[in-house]
C-alpha cells in the first residue's frame, strides 16, 4: 500500500505574517488562500519542490486546537545545505550555522515567527540524482 503525506497543519497567531514568511522568506509557493465561510481562512502552501504542503489558518478545528508554535522538527531537506543556508540567511530567516552529525548527515535551524521549529537538512542518499 502507498501512501503519499499530503498536509501537515500549522497552528499560527497571524495567518498574513505566517504566510509572509514562508513565502517570502522560505520560499514556499502560495497554493490556495481562501474564505470558505464566514471565520475560515485556509492558506495552503508548499516549499519548491516538495510534494507535501503546510496549511495555515484560522476556523479549522485541525489547527485552532493547537497552541502555535507547538509543531516541533519539520525537516525540510536540501540538496546543498550550505547553500540553502545562505540563501535563506540573506532573506533574513535566523538561521544557526550547519552541523555535521555524522555519515555525511548535516542541519541547519531555525523558527518560524510563532517557533515552530523547522530544519534544514542534507542526507548524502538523497543529493544528486537521489534529490
Amino acid at each position: 500500500m502507498d501512501m503519499k503525506l499530503e498536509l501537515v497543519p500549522m497552528p499560527v497567531t497571524d495567518v498574513d505574517r505566517a504566510k509572509a514568511f514562508y513565502v517570502d522568506k522560505l520560499g514556499f509557493t502560495e497554493d490556495v488562500d481562501v474564505r470558505p465561510t464566514d471565520g475560515m481562512r485556509v492558506v495552503q502552501l508548499t516549499p519548491p519542490g516538495s510534494a507535501c504542503s503546510i496549511v495555515i489558518g484560522t476556523g479549522m478545528p485541525q489547527i485552532s486546537d493547537m497552541a502555535p508554535g507547538s509543531v516541533r522538527g519539520v525537516h525540510l531537506v536540501v540538496a546543498d545545505i550550505e547553500k540553502a543556508r545562505a540563501e535563506l540567511a540573506a532573506r533574513g530567516v535566523e538561521i544557526s550555522d550547519v552541523q555535521d552529525v555524522g555519515g555525511g548527515v548535516k542541519y541547519a535551524w531555525f523558527s518560524d515567527p510563532d517557533g515552530t521549529s523547522l530544519t534544514l537538512q542534507e542526507m548524502p542518499w538523497r543529493t544528486g540524482q537521489n534529490f
